[in-house]
């Protein structure tokens, strides 16, 4: 059958999954957006790709402002038009809709069922919360509570008539009994990394010197999208807390956007503070910016536990590196930290500062560093099966056409 993939974002695994469709047979378009800023995957063909696969982006001659309301409005509706129009051009058996904007997700949606056009919703998040969270940010609360309605409704309607409604954790479950979703049309499948693409390397190689100066520092990274449900001067506090304590840590922040320009200028106006800010990597050198690391750092604003699993995480776990989370403890990707032998704090102050012990036994015994992340590679080894999970798509695609 001839599969259409489309992750706006870009990101690693989905391409993945792009690729192990195409080895059952399937003709598999994988499409994403050319300007969202994120770290992106492999978009491109590779050597040992089927030649069943191609890779497409979408690209538009205005800038996807995220934190404009009215900006973001204009280019997902403009978004959704152009990715309809090759839609008719190049029909497809079916649809794996993923990470699109909501107006754009909506739009589709409502063209996919006047075409008779099956799709899977691939949900990595409860994108109406977020969007009602940024609306009680911007307008009264009155307005904001009427937009927030519609874009539940808008939610709601693009779960209800996927054929197919792919959610990567179980408390996603929770809120499609009010969509009025087909419980039987729901599967939830975690996300995972891959580990092809993210693997353990040594801790010099040809990125740590671009990263880090100081050779003997504990090094820390974060490495991935810093939006709303994160607190980027936790950060901050999680570095300085370390200097205090006489660690001599360092932090290198690969990201991009509003955040990250937040502590390029806290870099800037503390020169003596050891913290470095990069943009996104290609995704080649990923192994090594994070193989540079001896802690990898997620973090998670309690608000965003219930429907947001940090799929950083997954990688983090893949490149055999210790994990610090600050987030809450009942989140999945919580469990997984602990599990790999990793330390898991509220995401405050307190939490911030409670972390600086387990940094501190990290950096008195080296050893420890590359037992958890041995164990980390470990526990990903045997969580992340792409065999597994594209049959399992690959058997939601066969039903759903």
């Amino acid at each position: 059958m001839r599969v259409i993939l489309h992750d706006f974002s870009g990101h690693p695994f989905q391409a993945e999954l792009s690729r192990k469709l195409a080895t059952f047979g399937n003709e598999v378009e994988h499409v994403s957006c050319v300007q969202y800023v994120s770290g992106k995957g492999h978009l491109e063909r590779q050597l040992d790709d089927p030649e069943t696969l191609t890779f497409d982006g979408i690209s538009l001659p205005v800038e996807f402002k995220k934190y404009a309301p009215l900006a973001r409005l204009r280019y997902e509706r403009r978004y959704a038009r152009t990715w309809i129009k090759r839609l008719k051009a190049e029909p497809a058996d079916i649809v794996i809709a993923c990470n699109l904007p909501l107006v754009s997700m909506y739009r589709f949606a409502r063209h996919a069922r006047r075409a008779r056009l099956p799709y899977v919703m691939w949900h990595q998040d409860i994108y109406s919360s977020g969007l009602s969270d940024e609306l009680r940010r911007k307008l009264p609360r009155p307005l904001a509570n009427l937009g927030a309605k519609v874009f539940v409704r808008m939610e709601a309607y693009c779960a209800r008539n996927a054929s197919h409604v792919v959610a990567i954790g179980e408390a996603f479950k929770q809120v499609y009994p009010a969509w009025k979703v087909d419980p039987a049309k729901v599967s939830v499948i975690p996300n995972w990394a891959p580990l092809d693409k993210v693997f353990p390397v040594d801790r010099v190689n040809r990125r740590s010197a671009h990263l880090f100066d100081e050779e003997t520092s504990l090094r820390l990274v974060y490495a991935g999208t810093i939006g709303r449900k994160h607190n980027p001067h936790l950060l901050i506090e999680l570095l300085r807390g370390a200097l205090d304590q006489g660690i001599p840590a360092s932090l290198v922040v690969v990201s991009e956007g509003e955040a990250a320009d937040e502590l390029a200028a806290v870099a800037v106006a503390e020169p003596g503070l050891p913290l470095r800010v990069l943009p996104f990597q290609p995704a080649d050198v990923l192994p090594d910016v994070l193989g540079s690391a001896d802690v990898l750092v997620a973090l998670l604003e309690p608000e965003a536990t219930m429907f947001s699993i940090p799929s950083k995480v997954l990688s983090y776990m893949a490149a055999g590196r210790p994990i610090l989370g600050l987030m809450p403890q009942d989140n999945p990707a919580a469990a997984d930290i602990l599990e790999t032998g990793g330390h898991v704090a509220a995401p405050d102050g307190d939490g911030a500062k409670g972390s600086v012990t387990w940094l501190g036994e990290l950096h008195a015994d080296r050893d420890l560093v590359t037992t958890i992340g041995r164990r980390s590679r470990e526990i990903a080894e045997k969580k992340f099966d792409i065999n597994t999970v594209g049959q399992q798509f690959e058997t939601i695609l066969e039903s759903a056409t």
